[in-house]
């Protein structure tokens, strides 16, 4: 359900804490602490607000708040016990479908990183590719723990602005969305190359699985964005142009087979709040392309 921020401005305390107290795991004392410091000029001035409250905790509070996150892909998550919240988000990137060997090696990792720091593992998956999660996994067990400590809390910072952005709409929106675009010029035409197909490729480990389609328009570029309206997950993508269907519907010559059939393009994402523009320039013997924006 969404929340005008003018209404939650104007809207008692105890609705107000109701409104937004979710945002943050099994800790409506964020929004409590807030609610005395209305009105907000923005939803970005909320958020900043809520993750100041937490900053400005004690040690021991904060440690606590940290402590009710729950273990990604862990046996709570098995058992049905998160939050609503969390449940979504680990769905989303399919840490509620891994397979036996893969809940073990989270399972694992759970386990040392718990041993070492005294706190759960604490990720925004959204803005992650589940390899990207175990990468960060491995890397982050190597730091002291004040480090992690306030990596954990910039974690929560991203996972709250998201769920804030999800559930206010007002004044200054945080920026929480990145996209992903392209398009194809054929340069032997020296003009867009329409009804292209394209496909876009998700790895995990070297298995590379479809999560989008789409065909070129009259301008050479898809309709909507491949990836939009939310943030681009950090990982290693493939997208895959049918070029030599394009220049058979031309009539050119390429040879049988064409050299040039299936155009793939392999590439990474780090910034999920970015612009990716990943564009084919192609005649039937040769391609190029470049990162846009």
């Amino acid at each position: 359900m969404f929340h005008a921020l003018a209404d939650l401005n104007r809207a008692a305390p105890a609705d107000f804490c109701a409104a937004v107290g979710d945002t943050f795991e099994l800790a409506p004392w964020v929004a409590e602490a807030v609610v005395g410091q209305r009105p907000f000029a923005s939803v970005t001035a909320l958020h900043e607000a809520m993750m100041g409250a937490v900053r400005a905790a004690p040690r021991d509070r904060q440690l606590a708040f940290v402590c009710g996150h729950p273990d990604l892909a862990g046996k709570a998550a098995r058992a049905g016990a998160l939050t609503a919240e969390s449940r979504h988000e680990q769905a989303s990137v399919g840490l509620d479908t891994l397979s036996e060997e893969e809940f073990a090696r989270f399972h694992r990792l759970n386990d040392a990183y718990k041993q070492k720091f005294g706190f759960p593992f604490i990720v925004c998956v959204r803005r992650h590719t589940r390899d990207s999660i175990l990468n960060q996994f491995e890397r982050r067990l190597r730091h002291d723990a004040a480090t992690e400590f306030a990596t954990a809390l910039q974690e929560i910072a991203f996972i709250t602005r998201l769920r804030i952005a999800a559930k206010v709409t007002g004044e200054g929106m945080p920026r929480v969305d990145g996209r992903l675009s392209t398009h194809v010029l054929d340069t032997h035409a020296g003009r867009p190359a329409m009804g292209v197909a394209i496909e876009l490729y998700e790895f995990t480990g070297d298995r590379a699985h479809r999560i989008a389609t789409a065909a070129t328009n009259a301008d050479g570029r898809t309709d909507a964005p491949l990836i939009g309206g939310r943030p681009l997950p950090i990982g290693r993508y493939e997208l895959r142009f049918a070029i030599g269907d394009h220049f058979r519907s031309r009539g050119i010559e390429q040879g049988d087979p064409p050299f040039l059939d299936i155009v793939p393009l392999r590439f990474s994402i780090a910034e999920p709040e970015g612009h990716y523009h990943v564009p084919l320039l192609c005649t039937p013997w040769s391609y190029s392309t470049y990162r846009g924006s």
